[in-house]
């Protein structure tokens, strides 16, 4: 977090926060990145941005009908997909985002 704008690390600690109403995880940096994992690893927080969180949430099949992913890619040699999200405001973490949230965090159960 170190050189990080208060906005960022204030988004970080909403996002976890957030997180944890939905059940329980635990963090695991991983190089650059910082993982979500229950029985295994469901997301990661993806970029710390000067004023935005970007997250990574793991499925097993692509959701492509949605409005908050800006990008889904699959993870070659399995069938993973990778589906990103850009945290701006903690207002941005609505309905259909805790929605994948949640069925990332299960996915990892």
């Amino acid at each position: 977090m170190k050189g990080k704008s208060e906005k960022t690390i204030g988004l970080f600690y909403g996002f976890i926060e957030e997180y944890g109403k939905l059940g329980d995880f635990v963090l695991h940096p991983a190089r650059s990145r910082i993982a979500f994992a229950s029985r295994v690893r469901f997301g990661y927080i993806h970029r710390l941005g000067k004023d935005f969180l970007d997250v990574a949430l793991t499925f097993p099949r692509p959701y492509h009908d949605n409005l908050c992913f800006y990008r889904i890619g699959e993870v070659p040699g399995g069938k993973i997909f990778q589906h990103y999200l850009r945290i701006y405001h903690l207002h941005d973490i609505n309905d259909e985002v805790k929605t994948f949230m949640k069925m990332a965090l299960d996915a990892g159960s």
